[in-house]
């Protein structure tokens, strides 16, 4: 039988399984998932300077979003978990579906067409070469 209260053995667990990598998330953009996604399979598997770069130069709105998120990641990284941030890399990067705002267009003859204005959730995880 294990020792300790229910709380204290999941919470030790937790500990145990709790993910190592540094990471930053950003929710409720208000950008598109899929217009996100694209930018972030340009930087996926990159190093922190060159995704940097293509970011900078990159025509895309979403690109200045996920700048800001990486910044974060690095920041996060540097001293939260003491990591050098010469040897990260993008480990992975996702964007998934936020909540949708509805809204109404009015069209001709008493009718209405729906605008959906999407977001989305962006997250970074770097790790080290």
């Amino acid at each position: 039988m294990a020792k300790g209260h229910r709380s204290q053995i999941k919470r030790e667990r937790n500990e145990q399984q709790k993910d190592r990598r540094a990471q930053a998330h950003a929710k409720f953009v208000r950008v598109s998932n899929t217009k996100a996604k694209i930018v972030l399979d340009q930087i996926k598997g990159k190093s922190i300077g060159e995704a940097m770069g293509i970011l900078a130069y990159s025509p895309r709105y979403a690109a200045e979003i996920i700048e800001k998120v990486l910044k974060s990641a690095v920041a996060n990284a540097e001293n939260n978990l003491e990591l050098d941030v010469e040897d990260l890399y993008i480990e992975d990067a996702v964007a998934n579906q936020g909540p949708t705002l509805k809204r109404i267009r009015p069209r001709a003859q008493g009718r209405a067409y729906r605008i959906n204005k999407r977001t989305a959730h962006i997250s970074i995880y770097l790790n080290e070469r």
